[in-house]
């Protein structure tokens, strides 16, 4: 792939048709349910996943100063993996943590992956309720199979250290020179062994999205 391949002229399922700017080749969706970590048995065991589309970058290839058409073209996509990984977890009111990613195929850039703050983190607060807690984030630019460690942290209280977190995600054959892959992240509760001292969720707040 150079990049050179038009959008306009990818096809694609219905369900991956986000508009003319977000075509989506693939989803994927990974569950772990951590049942101990060589101490007691985890009671209830934590459910942590993400959620990733493989889609095209309608900018690989080329530098375009004004990005902000598919930062609004990919709210829709934000909402739909959000739900559909809630659904996975077993509902919104679930999930206690949070956090977003997005790789770049080599034809794009790393401010590609930056479009996926809004879009990513306002899918997940908008189905979540409460959540005022800010959507930790990272992104990276990477070749097929390269894995990013996405975060997650808790939805209301940024200082939680118990859920303090993270999932890694890698997708064999994505992303493509001239794809990204957006991820969401969540999870239905702490570290299974947390003692690392700090905020207790039970202490929480709830005002400024950090305590």
């Amino acid at each position: 792939m150079d990049g050179s391949r038009n959008i306009a002229d990818i096809q694609t399922a219905p369900q991956g048709d986000f508009g003319e700017l977000v075509k989506v080749r693939k989803f994927v969706i990974h569950i772990e349910e951590v049942l101990h970590e060589f101490g007691p048995a985890a009671n209830p065991p934590q459910l942590k996943g993400y959620i990733a589309a493989v889609a095209a970058n309608p900018y690989a290839g080329r530098y375009v100063e004004n990005l902000m058409p598919l930062m609004e073209a990919l709210k829709p996509l934000g909402t739909a993996m959000a739900q559909r990984l809630i659904d996975a977890l077993g509902g919104a009111d679930k999930i206690v943590a949070y956090g977003k990613s997005a790789i770049v195929g080599e034809n794009g850039e790393l401010e590609h992956a930056a479009l996926w703050h809004e879009p990513g983190g306002y899918g997940m607060r908008q189905l979540i309720k409460p959540s005022k807690a800010i959507v930790p984030s990272t992104k990276k630019v990477a070749g097929p199979g390269r894995p990013v460690d996405v975060p997650l942290a808790h939805v209301n209280a940024a200082y939680v250290r118990s859920h303090f977190d993270c999932i890694e995600c890698s997708i064999p054959d994505a992303p493509r020179a001239d794809e990204i892959v957006w991820i969401q992240s969540m999870a239905t509760g702490a570290r299974i062994y947390d003692r690392a001292g700090g905020l207790k969720a039970s202490d929480i707040q709830g005002e400024d999205g950090l305590k």
